[in-house]
């Protein structure tokens, strides 16, 4: 039955309590409830916070955030990593009814002395309460004191009964009534990783790749090769070295250049058409070294502060042992081939889909092998190839199975499809999604999904932004060059805790294959040889800029969260502004931490207009004004509501500003 005093729509919660919602160590959660009783008496709501050893950690007083429809809110900070529960208390508030009436009563002169009386009776009471401290006690009993105190002005007495002493003393220890408590509900609170993070993308054959014009060959990279890039990724700040598959590569259908189906001998072939001779998921392409190598590998990123996550791709080519082991794991078709895949016009005849329905005990049991033999071998992180092409039970299933003995574990999920199987990988357990975010350009779209994002899908899916991957290049990347790859980098870096980048991206490798959003001389298919140390010396690459985000990034706490972004109005739709804040008390440094962001959406053109900022979601007045740092360009300026811009996309396109003197 519902509480005497109803205690409904408890958030956040996915489904009705089905699945967790999730939040990570530090992160202010914000709980709401709607909370209200009959009749004209005050209420009130306390949310509870229970650790995972079921010890109560905090109990916080809720405030009214929206009085119109009754909801309250307040915000918890868990501080380790488990599953917690909360619940929202509702309860009667005598106290706070009584002094909503004695102050109109006594203004008014009706039942005066009554209501003095019956407000030190209240406070009477509350003053024997056990657990009450001698200093707000003490506070109490003076406030009954001054209550019945005859000699004095009625209005004197009213004061002394509603000072600020007796606010601290019942704001420490409420006076609660029918407490009504709503239904425990969990929060899975993981590591940070899990929500921030900037992750750098790339091939190991392709570092330390060397082509001879004499034979017309590669000599393939290695891992001891790729491990000799870690150092530049860990100087540029990021979080994540994240490697495309490590395994032996099928020679069966192998796919030349760009995809072609004619493969010159030396071609490498697809690193995604997994399976050989030399073995399946669970080995290393020989070419690129042993588990040695890779342990070597893990070792130098983890003494650069990097972490290291694998593409982790349910595919196999025909080659792969499993074809030959397990044929019931593909689908056979009428005239007794396995289906290769297909994705309308692109086909991977160098690719079998795996399928999971004729036996899903003995293929669950196998993947996870597996993922956890990886796992001991260091990796922390996997991005998941297509895991909208399979089972979403699989993937709650599995996601459950190693984080039940690794925690630590973190899966993201490369899923470009439909909203529904996106938002469900994200509540049966994966930690991080990529987004539509690389095909939204225009102020409204981004607004408008920034805002999607930010709100109550918040709970269970954490957004990870790409402005392009190894086979996404959108037309806005094509044509719009470096002012366009210099943009989306920082709006990626600034919108949303966890972004990332695929190599060469610093290089504004820009050049679409005729007819298709990808690169051309497509990585996938072939070796890429870059001149890093050339790059690093051309003005033109965006090195420096991706060090800097990433720093601005790591100094700032309100860039590392994703509820706290607000839209701001612009006189130009070719300009965006958002700001994102965190209060003290949200943040982890104890400081309020606020950032504004003016960026210019058109990579061709500069564009100046007045930027209308909304004063009170930046918690000031409307006429106050601010010291405005540009983490950019290192100026400061004075700002209030109305700012005036303009923003060169060949030079600055974009203002980074920290509000000083909070």
């Amino acid at each position: 039955m519902i509480g005497r005093i109803p205690v409904l729509s408890v958030s956040p919660v996915v489904d009705a309590g089905r699945w967790p919602a999730r939040a990570v160590v530090g992160e202010a959660v914000p709980i709401r409830a709607t909370v209200f009783r009959e009749g004209h008496d005050a209420v009130a709501a306390t949310a509870v916070l229970v650790d995972p050893s079921g010890v109560e950690r905090a109990r916080r007083p809720m405030a009214m955030i929206e009085p119109g429809l009754s909801i309250w809110g307040t915000d918890v900070v868990p501080d380790v990593e488990g599953d917690w529960t909360f619940r929202v208390e509702g309860w009667s508030d005598p106290y706070g009814t009584w002094e909503h009436d004695a102050v109109l009563k006594v203004a008014a002169d009706v039942d005066t002395e009554l209501m003095l009386v019956e407000g030190a009776l209240l406070l009477e009471q509350a003053a024997k309460a056990k657990g009450r401290g001698p200093v707000h006690t003490k506070a109490l009993k003076d406030a009954v004191t001054g209550l019945r105190d005859t000699k004095r002005p009625a209005q004197a007495r009213l004061a002394a009964g509603t000072s600020a002493a007796v606010h601290a003393a019942l704001a420490a220890a409420p006076i609660r009534e029918m407490v009504s408590a709503s239904d425990d509900l969990v929060l899975r609170v993981q590591r940070e990783r899990a929500l921030v993070g900037a992750w750098y993308e790339f091939f190991p054959r392709s570092e330390g790749a060397t082509y001879d014009p004499a034979s017309e060959t590669w000599r393939t990279g290695t891992l001891r090769t790729a491990a000799e890039r870690l150092p530049a990724i860990a100087a540029m700040g990021f979080d994540v070295a994240y490697v495309t598959p490590v395994h032996p590569i099928g020679t069966s259908n192998r796919k030349g250049r760009n995809n072609s189906l004619d493969p010159l001998p030396s071609d490498p072939g697809s690193p995604y058409a997994i399976g050989s001779p030399d073995g399946g998921h669970d080995a290393i392409e020989p070419t690129l070294g042993t588990f040695e190598d890779w342990d070597y590998f893990v070792a130098q990123a983890r003494g650069l502060g990097l972490e290291v996550a694998l593409d982790l791709a349910l595919q196999c080519s025909p080659d792969h042992p499993w074809v030959t082991a397990h044929p019931e794991w593909f689908t056979t078709r009428a005239d007794g081939t396995i289906a290769y895949a297909e994705n309308p016009p692109k086909k991977y005849q160098d690719i079998y889909p795996l399928n999971f329905d004729n036996d899903p005990e003995g293929i669950y049991r196998e993947v996870l092998r597996v993922v956890l033999t990886w796992v001991e071998h260091g990796v922390t992180l996997f991005r998941v190839d297509n895991p909208h092409t399979k089972p979403v039970q699989f993937w709650e299933w599995l996601i459950a199975q190693v984080n039940a003995e690794h925690p630590e574990v973190i899966f993201l999920a490369e899923a470009f499809t439909k909203p529904a199987m996106m938002h469900t990988l994200g509540k049966v357990g994966f930690h991080q999604s990529y987004t539509y975010f690389t095909w939204r350009n225009t102020k409204d779209e981004l607004t408008e999904y920034l805002t999607e994002l930010s709100a109550e899908s918040a709970d269970y899916m954490r957004p990870s932004f790409w402005p392009t991957t190894h086979d996404i290049l959108t037309p806005y990347m094509q044509y719009g060059g470096r002012p366009a790859f210099k943009l989306r980098a920082a709006l990626a870096a600034t919108m949303v805790p966890t972004y990332g980048i695929y190599a060469g991206y610093e290089l504004v490798e820009n050049v679409a294959r005729p007819g298709v959003e990808e690169q051309i001389d497509n990585e996938k298919y072939e070796f890429k040889h870059r001149d890093w140390a050339a790059a690093e010396k051309d003005p033109n690459s965006l090195v420096a800029w991706l060090t800097r985000l990433n720093e601005i990034r790591r100094a700032h706490p309100a860039l590392q969260r994703l509820r706290n972004i607000d839209f701001h109005q612009t006189g130009d739709d070719n300009v965006i502004c958002y700001s994102r804040r965190l209060t003290a008390d949200q943040s982890p440094t104890g400081r309020e931490d606020l950032i504004i962001v003016i960026a210019n959406l058109d990579p061709h053109g500069i564009r100046e207009t007045n930027v209308h900022l909304d004063m009170p979601l930046l918690g000031m007045g409307w006429h106050d004004g601010f010291a405005a740092h540009d983490l950019v360009t290192e100026q400061t300026w004075h700002w209030g509501e109305n700012v005036y811009v303009r923003l060169d996309p060949h030079d600055e396109s974009v203002h980074i500003v920290h509000v000083r003197g909070l």
